[in-house]
């Protein structure tokens, strides 16, 4: 008989029996074992789209036409890059002291520009020391940006998401208490791989599934949750050893029973973590995420105009002309084209001469609040306790703490304190000092004596950095997804104004906050007027 692995939970009453259809199995298969397992089993069945390719340009030569470029973000790097292979005049008017955008490493000496809060970061310099405050994480599939890194020679490295040495840490949870990624996800697989093995011996598989399938997928529920002949999870040594395990047996560590695992709202995102656009390996630039737009700059440095910040837009029949405050003084530009990758908030507040559903649309975007925060460590205390890279999940405010892979074994480390996507207004109120101090009591739950064992702190607000007021787009008003009405508004940003004002950027796609969708919308402009300067009367 199999026991309701529940323990002392109230049991629910039996539905009766009936088949499973492979729809059916695939959404249990994601709400129990994630979105990995269902693309393995949606790879078997034939399901899966072919795999993207890499998004390459074949543009005509230039003939002396020019462009303007308002941003040095990724997207306003790229286009101007492009550009000037094919012998266009370009030049970028980038409003800050440094181009990037939200691709912003921190380290010793750099500014953070936050209103209200300007800090220079005093972090020992040396290579190792830095901080990626906006963009840290490049899947493998991001075959665009993997190209220009290979092109414009950034070296790469392995950045590791998952971890399961790591911690996971609620106060709901076993009264506070940290227990290894490991150990939590093992033992809900076990659990739910128990309560789906159960479902199978009591439900008549022969229709839609054959003896043959439905044995080999029994086998993979008994793999997943590494359970017993009789179907029932008693623990795994995937959760790690409480003793020995190299020269004996060793020591099996004790179940974590379901109903305290059932405590913390972490579960879901452990069992779903690596998958989607985290799923395949994932890249780091070595030395910082900045060498991406040193790249770039290699190429196209002398194009840019810092401290340029534009002040209008008059978009013309026959060009663009754009008036900018340049180190104290108004100067005008003019172009044959514009590309815009200002945020399109702050497009909003600009002297132009949009049309009013055009404006309507740039300022219907919302922004995301997202938030950082780290730490220089006086020593890798993380790496004693077996973790290289990888993040701690909490549910305080503070979130995730990630790891360094950059100087494993050296004797300092910068240390990732916090990170918040969701609702990073909550230290964006705060003061430098109450944010520190929140940090280090979330810190202490984790790793004893945290507030003793990292200093120098940094912080960045991205809804209140200079020139940003945001982070990355926020389309769609409802969960469901976009709306018709919404999808018009994109299409209106993403068409060229009177065919000369490109909007580019992650913020002109429908996946917005990876450096792929600024590339992506970056080549999308560019093959558009490419077409339209092909078809167009020489």
């Amino acid at each position: 008989m199999i026991r309701n692995p529940f323990c002392d939970l109230q049991p629910m009453k039996a539905e009766p029996a009936r088949p499973v259809s492979r729809r059916e199995f695939l959404h249990l298969l994601a709400a129990t074992g994630g979105a990995g397992a269902v693309v393995k089993a949606s790879a078997a069945l034939g399901l899966l789209p072919a795999s993207a390719e890499a998004s390459t340009l074949q543009l005509a030569p230039g003939n002396g036409r020019s462009a303007l470029i308002l941003g040095g973000g990724l997207s306003g790097l790229t286009v101007a890059h492009e550009l000037a292979k094919t012998g266009w005049d370009c030049t970028i008017l980038e409003a800050s002291q440094r181009c990037g955008g939200r691709i912003f490493t921190v380290r010793h000496g750099t500014l953070i520009d936050e209103l209200g809060n300007r800090q220079v970061c005093d972090f020992d310099d040396a290579p190792h020391l830095y901080f990626n405050a906006g963009a840290a994480r490049i899947p493998s599939t991001h075959r665009t940006l993997l190209n220009y890194c290979k092109e414009l020679e950034v070296e790469l490295e392995i950045f590791v998401n998952e971890n399961k040495s790591c911690w996971v840490q609620d106060d709901a949870m076993l009264g506070g208490r940290p227990v290894r990624n490991a150990e939590y996800t093992t033992h809900m697989r076990g659990f739910l791989a128990e309560l789906m093995a159960k479902a199978m011996t009591e439900t008549d598989m022969d229709e839609p599934f054959t003896d043959s399938e439905a044995e080999t997928l029994l086998g993979m529920i008994r793999s997943f949750g590494n359970l017993d002949e009789e179907h029932v999870y008693r623990g795994s040594f995937r959760a790690g050893h409480a003793s020995g395990g190299y020269l004996d047996d060793g020591v099996q560590k004790d179940i974590i029973a379901l109903r305290d695992l059932l405590k913390t709202r972490l579960g879901m995102g452990l069992l779903r973590a690596s998958e989607g656009e985290t799923g395949p390996i994932l890249l780091q630039a070595r030395g910082g995420m900045d060498r991406i737009v040193d790249g770039f700059l290699r190429q196209i440095g002398d194009r840019v105009r810092y401290r340029a910040m534009v002040a209008s837009i008059d978009v013309r029949d026959d060009g663009v002309e754009v008036a900018c405050d340049h180190d104290g003084s108004r100067r005008q530009f003019r172009a044959d084209y514009c590309f815009n990758c200002i945020p399109t908030h702050l497009v909003t507040g600009l002297d132009h001469n949009f049309p009013a559903d055009y404006v309507e649309a740039l300022g219907y975007v919302r922004r995301g609040a997202a938030y950082k925060a780290a730490f220089q460590a006086r020593e890798r205390f993380w790496e004693q306790q077996d973790i290289y890279g990888g993040i701690t999940w909490m549910t305080n405010p503070s979130r995730q703490i990630w790891y360094p892979i950059a100087g494993i074994h050296q004797r300092k480390g910068v240390i990732l304190g916090a990170y918040d996507y969701i609702n990073g207004m909550h230290h964006t109120s705060m003061t430098q000092q109450q944010r520190v101090e929140a940090h280090l009591a979330d810190g202490e739950k984790v790793h004893p004596g945290y507030r003793e064992l990292v200093e120098r702190p940094v912080t960045v607000a991205w809804h209140r950095m200079n020139h940003m007021l945001g982070c990355s787009a926020r389309w769609p008003r409802d969960s469901g997804g976009w709306s018709q009405a919404e999808q018009a508004r994109y299409r209106l940003l993403q068409a060229p104004l009177n065919g000369r004002h490109y909007m580019i950027g992650d913020q002109i796609s429908m996946h917005s906050a990876w450096m792929e969708s600024a590339l992506l919308s970056a080549h999308w402009a560019l093959n558009d007027l490419d077409l339209r300067l092909r078809n167009s009367p020489a």
